[in-house]
């Protein structure tokens, strides 16, 4: 059996779970994107409210961005040897790593997308098991 790589991802972290003829081997890669921003200094129930402890938007989105190109690198080279791939997921992460992957010219290796809620990491590992054994 050659490497095959399941992972459930979103924007703030994927778990990954690699099968090879030695065994399986889980990994996590949590991503810096922010849920929220968060503005600085006071709360605006305690002080006044200021300009400039907001950030701009377009700063927030490089920010953000920034973030999400690690990430996604960072996930796209855990699962570069493997020869198969599995992507799911709850929410937008599992197509714009798809793309990502593509780009990357690893596309072809994709075998197949699927959406999926919060899973624990034993449930990731089962599906990811029951994919591959077909």
């Amino acid at each position: 059996m050659k490497t095959k790589a399941g992972l459930w991802i979103d924007h703030r972290k994927a778990n990954i779970v690699t099968v090879t003829d030695k065994g399986e081997e889980m990994g996590l890669i949590v991503s810096k994107v922010e849920k929220q921003p968060r503005r600085s200094g006071d709360s605006p129930l305690k002080g006044p409210y200021e300009p400039h402890q907001v950030p701009a938007q377009d700063s927030l989105q490089r920010t953000r961005t920034e973030h999400l190109n690690i990430y996604y690198d960072a996930v796209i080279a855990s699962v570069r040897d493997a020869e198969s791939i599995l992507i799911f997921g709850p929410g937008e992460a599992k197509g714009e790593l798809k793309e990502r992957l593509e780009k990357n010219g690893l596309g072809g290796r994709i075998v197949g997308i699927e959406t999926a809620d919060k899973m624990t990491d034993r449930q990731i590992a089962a599906k990811v098991r029951r994919h591959f054994l077909k």
